[in-house]
């Protein structure tokens, strides 16, 4: 199962569902209710543990359950030796326990439960299980926003974009382990481009100032046969002030709004057209890159052929895949705010050129309206070319709401 070539170069919303103290979820198929080895023989209390003692070949992402049967629990340890402990919580109660996250593979877990009668009396039980061999592991390769290419404060529209360097089949199980906390509640969702490549988005776009937090649990967690992940990751950003910016290359001209009002109005030059490739694409960009020096070469064209150019350009702003950006040029501005005379790209003036430069977060949009060539959700970082039914489509476990952040 997988889309179109990914775009972006380089992220169904998937919430770990931690039990809380007061959870009260069933045991899987298979769990023993009874006949767990029992200290000194005692009955008054008997204790069941899941994973059965000396299962084998155990899932990974399996919880191990303790339960008192008219008693409560002292105390759960689960040792996996070189592969750590197991931590968990208990029911309000004292009557349950159920580990947190994901074992390892191919690693050996003793479960020591200490447990109370109505009598106060004690009793021990151990149990033993191990898990699923591994035979390989996979990792992020890359996720954004990071800090090197677009800084830790971003646009409204900025996506969580996760590339694996391995194919991920057990799409499922990756999702799950898949949390977004932020500080204000965003509805969104996870969605997968192809097998190496699942973002994130919410619904509309970040509220303004929102602090976001992503947590991808994957150490131990299945991604395929064999195959389980090799580590944790956390990344935390920061949503900055709302910066939208529309044109239209009928009317020739951006006006950027911040936090609601009107901060500029810029003359603007889009592609000529004529051919397919010279038309600016119609649609919600999003600033992918801030350069001060860009070198652009003619699409499809080499060194000789005629239409072939090599141009150095100054302050641009990236927003697409296919060599758009709003830039700096000095050659057009007699046109700009009156005609489309570029090869595709956005033309300002130098002075505006740089302070669009200046004022642009990577993730703001930059929507542009007018052409009858439209940006592909997959050209660039265009995750808001497809409206909210087609992004759930390519979801695991399709829109929740963000967990909110401490």
């Amino acid at each position: 199962m997988g889309r179109s070539t990914y775009g972006c170069g380089l992220l169904a919303m998937a919430l770990l569902a931690a039990c809380s103290a007061g959870c009260s979820a069933s045991e899987p198929a298979g769990a023993p209710k009874e006949g767990v080895a029992m200290a000194g023989g005692a009955q008054s209390a008997p204790v069941g543990v899941s994973p059965a003692d000396k299962a084998a070949n155990v899932p990974t992402d399996r919880p191990v359950v303790v339960a008192a049967n008219g008693g409560t629990l002292k105390s759960v340890k689960v040792d996996g030796g070189k592969a750590g402990p197991l931590k968990g919580v208990l029911s309000a109660d004292r009557t349950r326990w159920r580990s947190l996250g994901t074992a390892k593979p191919s690693a050996s877990y003793t479960v020591t439960a200490v447990s109370l009668d109505a009598t106060g009396k004690e009793s021990r039980t151990t149990s033993a299980f191990s898990t699923a061999k591994g035979t390989k592991t996979f990792d992020i390769e890359r996720i954004t926003p990071n800090k090197d290419d677009t800084g830790l404060t971003v646009g409204v529209g900025m996506p969580v974009m996760i590339a694996f360097d391995q194919p991920i089949a057990d799409r499922v199980a990756v999702e799950r382990n898949l949390t977004v906390r932020s500080s204000k509640p965003v509805e969104g969702a996870w969605h997968w481009f192809d097998d190496q490549h699942v973002d994130f988005r919410p619904k509309k776009y970040w509220p303004a100032r929102t602090k976001v937090r992503v947590e991808a649990k994957l150490a131990g967690v299945r991604g395929g046969p064999g195959m389980y992940g090799k580590r944790d990751v956390r990344l935390d950003f920061r949503i900055g002030r709302q910066q939208i910016t529309k044109g239209s290359v009928n009317e020739h001209v951006l006006v950027v709004r911040r936090d609601g009002k009107k901060v500029r109005t810029m003359p603007m030059s889009a592609g000529q057209g004529g051919q397919w490739k010279y038309h600016t694409t119609s649609g919600i960009h999003l600033a992918m890159s801030r350069e001060p020096v860009t070198i652009m070469t003619s699409p499809g064209i080499g060194p000789g052929s005629p239409g072939y150019y090599r141009l150095t350009v100054y302050n641009t702003v990236r927003i697409s895949n296919s060599g758009e950006y709003v830039h700096s040029a000095p050659w057009s501005v007699g046109s700009q705010g009156h005609a489309n005379v570029s090869h595709g790209c956005v033309n300002v003036s130098p002075a505006n050129a740089i302070w669009f430069l200046k004022n642009t977060l990577i993730g703001d949009p930059i929507i542009i309206t007018g052409s009858p060539r439209k940006l592909e959700p997959t050209n660039g970082w265009g995750h808001w070319q497809e409206d909210w039914k087609q992004w759930l489509k390519w979801s695991s476990l399709k829109a929740g709401p963000t967990v909110t952040l401490p």
